[in-house]
This record gives C-alpha cells, sequence and structure tokens, in this order.
C-alpha cells in the first residue's frame, strides 16, 4: 500500500512537473510571439496611405526593399515607412543620442551623454536648421516625416522589443530628429576641437617642437585626389568598362548604421544603395547612369575662439571689448532621478565648451552657421552625368567628404565637398583670440576635383588631397598615407580586375607600417646583438606584414606601436602623452624611423630594442609566454553587441556576434579596431548593373526574429559578396500602398 501511495504521488508530481513546464513553453511561445513575431515588418497586402499616387514596397533577396512611387514626395513617405519598419528603434536612440535625452529613458549612465550634446545645442541647432531649410528640402524631410509617423500609428502596441524592454512610448518623428540624425553624423565625422584642446593642453608642459611634430597636416607620399574609395578606368577592368568601390569604416554597430534599399520614381528617379536610417535617398550607390562612393575628408571645420569669461555674469571679451553672453537653459530627464539644471553660455562665435584659467573657449562650428544643412541627395540620386553630379555637390553642405565617381561612358572623376571655412589670423591648430575670424567657405569651384586623370586611377583613403601650393589654408585631420598607397599600388599593379576581386582587395590586411617597424626592430637588435630577444627577431624577420589572425607576429608589431607611441609622445610632452589623438600617429613613427631627426632620442635603436621588450613583457601577460603561439585574431576579437537586447539574461547572446578572431589594423586597406571597421563593402561597374556588389556587416533588420538580423554576417566576416538587386521585371506580391481617397 505504502509502494502504491509513493507511485501514485510521483505520477502526480510528475503531472503538475509537466503541466507547469508546458505552462512554462506556452508563456515563452507567447512572449516570443508577442513582442518578437508581432513586430515584424509587412510585406504583402494592401495598405492605404496619406500619398498622391499608388505605390509598391517589394522585398527582394535579403529583405532589400523596391520601392516604387509616383513622385519624390511619396518616395520620401514610404521610405520612411519601409526604414521604421526595420529600423526604428535605432532610429530613435539616434535622435534621443544627439538630442542629449538618453537619459530620461535609460538614466544616471547616459547624463554625459546628454550634458555634452546640450552643450553643443545639437536639438536647438536643428531646430534652426528647420526654420531656414529651403522648401524643397522641407517637402522632402516632412514627407519622409509622415511616413515613419504612419508606422508608428499602424504600429502602436506591436513595437520592437526594445521599446518594451525599457519601457517607454516613442513621440512622432518630426523634420528636426532628421536633421538631428545629420548632425550626428556631422558630430562623429567632425570632432576638430577636442584636438586643438588636446594640442593646447601638451604645449604647456611639453616641448613646442616636439609637440608640434606629432600634429602635421601634410606628411609623406600623400597620394592625390585622396574610408576606402577608389576608381578604375575600363583600360584597368576585365570587362572595359569604368569601376569604383568603396568601403566606409566607421564605429561598429548592431544594427548596422546602413539600409539598403532601391528606390525608383515614374518620373526618372531610380537609384539603389545604402540609406541612412532616418534621411531619404540613396547616400552611397548608383542610378541607371552613374555610381559613386564617399570617404570622409577630414578638414577642420570647428575653431575654438578663447577670451576671457566672467562665469557669474556671463560676460566675455578683453577690456574695450566685453560682451554680454546668452544663457541657455537646459532641463535633462533623468529616468529614476531628478531633472538635472544645465547652464549653457552662448557667445558671439558658438557655446562655451572649455575653460583655461580665466579664458573661455567658445566652439565655432562651420555646422552652425546659417543655412548650413541642405540635403541635395535626391538631385544626386538622379544625375546622369560629372556635370550634373558636380551640380548636386555644390549644395552639400556637411559633413565635408570625398566623392568618387564613375559612369556608364567610362568617365572617373574626384570631387571634394562641404562648406570648408577660410580662415584669418589663425590656422586652426590651436584655440585662438577672437581677431581668428571666418571671411567665409572655400567656393565650391577652387576645392579639389579631378575627371578622368592619365593614370586611370582615383584613390581616396582620408589622405589629404589639397596641394602643396593650394590657394587657401588648409588644417585638418588628415590620415596617413599608408592605405591610399597599398590601394594604388595593388590596383596599379595590374589590369583586368574584376568586381569580386575589388571585394577581395576591400579585405587586404597588408600592413606597410608595421612591416617597417617589424624591419626597424629586427635592425636595431641585430646592431646591438640582443641574443635574449632571438626568437622575437627571428619571427619578425620572417614576416610578410599581413595583420592577420593566426600571426603571432601582428601582436608583436601591434604592441611594440603601443610603446613607441609612448615614448615618443612622453619625451614631447612629459605627463600628457595619454592625451596624443591623431590619425597621423603612424606617419609621424614612420618619420621618425627613418630618419631619426635630432632633438628626439640619442639611441634609436637602444630605443626599439627597449620598445620589443615592453611588447613582449604586455604580449606574455595577455597571450601567455610562448611567442610562437600568440594569436593576432584572439588579441583584436572582433565582437558585436546589441545595446538593449545583448544584455538581457538566458537570450542576450542571440542578439550579438561573436567574440570572433579579428585582423587588420588602422594602417591596412581593411581598416579595423575593436571599436571600428568597415560598415558597408560596394564595388560597381556603371552600366553593367549585374556586376555590382553590396553588403552590410550584419543584416538589413533590426528586428532579432526576422531571418535578416545578421544573414549578411559571414560574407562580410569572409570577405565575400552580394549581387544589388536593380530594375527588372515588375515581380507579384509586395506591398501596395494605396492614396487613402481611394
Amino acid at each position: 500500500m505504502r509502494c502504491y501511495n509513493r507511485l501514485v504521488l510521483a505520477r502526480r508530481l510528475l503531472l503538475v512537473m509537466n503541466v507547469l513546464l508546458a505552462g512554462a513553453i506556452l508563456i515563452a511561445v507567447l512572449a516570443v510571439y508577442w513582442w518578437g513575431v508581432r513586430p515584424l515588418p509587412q510585406r504583402s497586402g494592401r495598405m492605404h496611405a496619406a500619398i498622391g499616387s499608388p505605390g509598391k514596397i517589394v522585398y527582394g533577396p535579403r529583405g532589400v526593399p523596391r520601392i516604387t512611387a509616383g513622385s519624390e514626395e511619396d518616395l520620401a513617405f514610404l521610405q520612411g515607412f519601409a526604414t521604421a519598419q526595420e529600423r526604428f528603434w535605432q532610429m530613435d536612440m539616434l535622435r534621443r543620442l544627439t538630442a542629449g535625452e538618453l537619459a530620461e529613458i535609460v538614466g544616471p549612465a547616459a547624463l554625459e551623454s546628454d550634458r555634452e550634446m546640450r552643450v553643443l545645442r545639437m536639438r536647438r541647432m536643428s531646430e534652426e536648421a528647420v526654420r531656414a531649410m529651403t522648401a524643397g528640402d522641407l517637402r522632402l524631410l516632412a514627407a519622409y516625416a509622415r511616413g515613419v509617423n504612419h508606422y508608428l500609428e499602424q504600429n502602436r502596441g506591436k513595437l520592437p522589443l526594445e521599446f518594451a524592454v525599457i519601457g517607454y512610448e516613442p513621440r512622432h518623428w518630426r523634420v528636426a530628429d532628421s536633421v538631428l540624425i545629420g548632425l550626428q553624423m556631422l558630430h562623429v565625422l567632425t570632432s576638430g576641437w577636442q584636438n586643438e584642446a588636446r594640442r593646447h593642453e601638451m604645449l604647456q608642459e611639453g616641448d613646442p617642437v616636439l609637440v608640434d611634430f606629432l600634429f602635421p597636416v601634410r606628411t609623406g607620399p600623400d597620394v592625390a585626389p585622396g574610408s576606402n574609395a577608389w576608381a578604375v578606368s575600363g583600360s584597368r577592368t576585365a570587362s572595359g568598362r569604368a569601376a569604383m568601390a568603396n568601403d566606409m569604416h566607421l564605429q561598429h554597430a548592431l544594427p548596422n548604421l546602413w539600409y539598403v534599399a532601391e528606390l525608383e520614381t515614374s518620373d526618372g528617379l531610380h537609384a539603389a544603395g545604402v540609406t541612412l536610417p532616418g534621411l531619404p535617398g540613396v547616400i552611397v550607390g548608383h542610378n541607371e547612369q552613374i555610381a559613386w562612393g564617399i570617404t570622409n575628408l577630414h578638414f577642420d571645420v570647428q575653431d575654438l575662439v578663447q577670451e576671457p569669461f566672467d562665469p557669474r555674469t556671463g560676460i566675455h571679451g578683453a577690456a574695450g571689448a566685453r560682451r554680454q553672453a546668452q544663457a541657455e537653459r537646459e532641463i535633462i530627464l533623468v529616468k529614476g532621478q531628478k531633472p538635472v539644471e544645465l547652464t549653457v553660455w552662448v557667445t558671439g562665435y558658438g557655446p562655451i565648451v572649455g575653460t583655461s584659467g580665466t579664458e573661455a573657449w567658445s566652439l565655432r562650428w562651420a555646422a552652425a552657421q546659417p543655412g548650413s544643412f541642405q540635403f541635395p541627395f535626391f538631385e544626386l540620386n538622379r544625375a546622369r552625368n560629372w556635370e550634373e553630379f558636380r551640380s548636386a555637390l555644390s549644395r552639400l553642405t556637411g559633413p565635408a567628404s570625398n566623392f568618387v565617381y564613375a559612369d556608364a561612358g567610362g568617365n572617373i572623376g574626384y570631387q571634394a565637398a562641404g562648406r570648408l571655412p577660410v580662415r584669418q589670423g589663425c590656422d586652426g591648430t590651436l584655440p585662438a583670440p577672437p581677431d581668428c575670424q571666418w571671411s567665409g567657405f572655400i567656393p565650391f569651384e577652387d576645392l579639389p576635383s579631378s575627371l578622368n586623370p592619365e593614370s586611370g586611377l582615383i584613390v581616396s583613403a582620408n589622405q589629404n588631397p589639397f596641394p602643396e601650393d593650394y590657394k587657401y589654408p588648409v588644417n585638418g585631420f588628415f590620415t596617413a598615407h599608408f592605405r591610399a598607397t597599398q590601394i594604388r599600388q595593388r590596383l596599379g599593379a595590374r589590369t583586368g580586375w574584376t568586381p569580386d576581386e575589388m571585394v577581395a582587395l576591400q579585405k587586404d590586411v597588408y600592413s606597410a607600417f608595421g612591416h617597417l617597424l617589424a624591419r626597424s626592430i629586427v635592425a636595431a637588435c641585430e646592431r646591438q646583438n640582443s641574443r635574449d630577444l632571438e626568437e622575437a627577431v627571428n619571427l619578425l624577420r620572417a614576416w610578410d606584414g599581413q595583420m592577420e589572425q593566426d600571426r603571432p607576429q601582428a601582436v608583436l608589431v601591434a604592441l611594440a606601436e603601443r610603446h613607441l607611441l609612448k615614448a615618443v609622445t612622453d619625451k614631447a610632452a612629459p605627463g600628457k602623452g595619454l592625451l596624443y589623438r591623431s590619425y597621423m600617429s603612424s606617419a609621424v613613427l614612420e618619420k621618425l624611423l627613418r630618419e631619426r631627426p635630432e632633438g628626439w632620442f640619442k639611441d634609436f635603436d637602444g630605443l626599439l630594442v627597449t620598445v620589443l621588450r615592453d611588447a613582449i613583457e604586455e604580449g606574455a601577460r595577455i597571450e601567455g609566454a610562448t611567442l610562437s603561439r600568440w594569436r593576432y585574431g584572439r588579441f583584436l576579437p572582433y565582437a558585436l553587441q546589441h545595446p538593449v537586447g545583448g544584455r538581457l539574461p538566458l537570450v542576450g547572446t542571440y542578439f550579438n556576434i561573436g567574440p570572433l578572431p579579428g585582423s587588420g589594423s588602422s594602417t591596412t586597406i581593411k581598416q579595423f579596431s575593436r571599436q571600428m571597421g568597415p560598415s558597408m563593402r560596394f564595388v560597381a561597374e556603371p552600366g553593367n548593373w549585374e556586376a555590382t556588389r553590396l553588403n552590410l556587416p550584419v543584416g538589413q533588420s533590426g528586428h532579432v526574429l526576422s531571418r535578416h538580423y545578421k544573414d549578411q554576417w559571414q560574407a562580410h566576416y569572409q570577405g565575400t559578396s552580394f549581387p544589388l538587386p536593380f530594375g527588372g521585371k515588375e515581380t507579384a506580391g509586395g506591398l501596395e500602398v494605396i492614396p487613402e481617397r481611394d
């Protein structure tokens, strides 16, 4: 009887456990459906919307939408809707980040970022830009905003998972929010004032000659005209057509920064490529006649104006020229805490962003000047030739950019674009007194430009594209020549290039600088007879300069560069070396290694031996004592984390990618670090659009349960790509959009 009772009890317990398990599974399934499946985009059927004529959104391979409409305004509306379906949470985060409104939803962790954006007046700048906007730009951005808001109205109660996790409801999209997206890109790509501040601080206790040496505007063999983009004439391709390629290097992000789309209107606009969520039009891509790519120009468009300032009253300026700064009161809402009040003082030059003793630094920024937000990308998307391409770019205000061009007629070209200030009374390298003035901006016709150079090659990798005898003062934060030189050497070494071979070239990880540093260390150790370093020296001697995952030498060289740069910066400004930031640092070190100028080190060989010892010691702590077992891929992992989903317990890893072994460096064609890398890869042969290749690092969708969340990852990681759909016959299915009056 006792055994029978135990058996009955066991069966009851098993039944209860099964019921509980079934309930848990049901709850999990319902949760997945409610927060993961319901928010997925509508890809078929019919939808009524406030557009002028019928439109359609048809989704092709990898979730790339083909959006067709009767007019530009309707196209902007449908692009806003389609992008919001996949990326609205990302768009909302970017506008909050730029406006300084993140702490309101995530708490004190975002307070410092919010303060920075409020001091820079990003939200106020966006509102001022809307008031000064041309009627045409305003019309398109307003249509885009209506499309985004149509998505919100259709999806209240089934927004992406991130809104439920954080616990807030988003507000409607405004034209000013699209401007904020543009300003965020400007902020990322134009942070010159911080370099001025760092240089100023280094000079306070450093050797001015040596400090100036660390901040060259031009060094090494700059390749004219100038994140990688190149164009080649038909004499260098297998097809005989001109070709161009572009891979923009930006901060790692999940979801990815870009969204791929094909856009078409019934009156002749037809373009495909990457778009920026929050803004209409194709940013990089091609239409039926031309293809184009972009790299950051790195021209300095910010200045710090230094003058006496009384923080109690806001009075600034020297005696006899006193002026009153305007006080702007900012209230930063903080989740779980009291609001934080902030007073931003604004002088006639801009907001005060820093102080030095009794002096204050006001930020003069090209982006804050009247009329500094124009959006000519639909004009660019329509351009049919070099003249129309340049006409569209003449209206681009920023970010200051290099544009690389190719067309179906076989032409290749380069054009710098953006508002670049003409300085008088200063050079923009340090905080300057108020007599440092801007007399205007360099006329578009005077910006660097090139069409069909004799070499048949155009290469832009953020290097200085301005000739030494340029008639306007040049200051910027240009990149060392190594990537541009390697691209030019590879492309110029042979003919017969195909699009897939150019994709492979975008993944090249040879570092000419790393190779030079390795050879210099080997030679120094041989002259110093440093036999205790024989294992490391032998490894470096046999190295081919490839910053590949499996190379122990790549770890050694990366660490050696770090220690050499520390020694150099500490020599120039003792105790201030950690302030040094320069895209030119590798070119500075190259000059020291090749020329060994006076005033630096009495014993360069001894310095290099010490650098190697320090690199080995640090590497042993990271990778172990056996040098031959070091792996660069472990030292430089490639990891993408979703900022919200990636932190969830149990399921967080599904949102993330990696860590996996990384490769490349700041001086390789595939520019890579823990923080940044290629944000897209694009190759086109104008007129042979079936050969176009384009891929993102992850996928189109921001929804983790979408099959397009990370379906492009393996191709990106391995260095392959996909065809970019363009045109073709009208396909069945898709989402038909009907005017509301119908």
